[in-house]
């Protein structure tokens, strides 16, 4: 593939929580087994992180139902706690992640490179929805 056709798609949320309560609960497994679906008949049972340079990702997703479920995982290429984080995904795809600080509020900014199976907009709209997700679980935490 090459790297010139590929399409970047950017979802954000500002989470009205201080960052290191944001970053704790965007990587720590504990946390993504609560937000980690794009809609309510979703779950991720299991998530495994290993936050570091070099360190792999799995977070293990599947309906409620049992009818599908997938494993989504990669490698992180750098990481700077409470600031940024980037990885590639199994796939090869590349994803990067800001966590801009402003008082006691987060924005969380995440670029992701399409995949070529789905339509633009679908993607967006599921990768949203995690984002929406993280939001509403980040600020029921007391």
């Amino acid at each position: 593939m090459e790297t010139s056709n590929k399409v970047t798609i950017t979802v954000e949320t500002t989470v009205h929580k201080p960052v290191a309560e944001v970053w704790k609960n965007w990587t720590e497994p504990q946390h993504i087994t609560k937000w980690s679906y794009a809609s309510d008949d979703w779950h991720a049972p299991n998530s495994e992180n290993d936050l570091r340079v070099g360190g792999r990702f799995l977070t293990r997703m599947e309906a409620k139902d049992g009818s599908f479920g997938f494993d989504f995982g990669g490698v992180y290429d750098d990481v700077r706690e409470n600031e940024f984080i980037s990885y590639t995904l199994d796939d090869g795809r590349k994803v990067t992640i800001s966590f801009i600080n402003h008082e006691n509020e987060t924005k969380v900014i995440e670029t992701f490179e399409a995949e070529a199976t789905n339509p633009i907009e679908m993607q967006e709209a599921g990768w949203q929805a995690f984002m929406d997700n993280f939001k509403k679980y980040s600020e029921t935490l007391s």
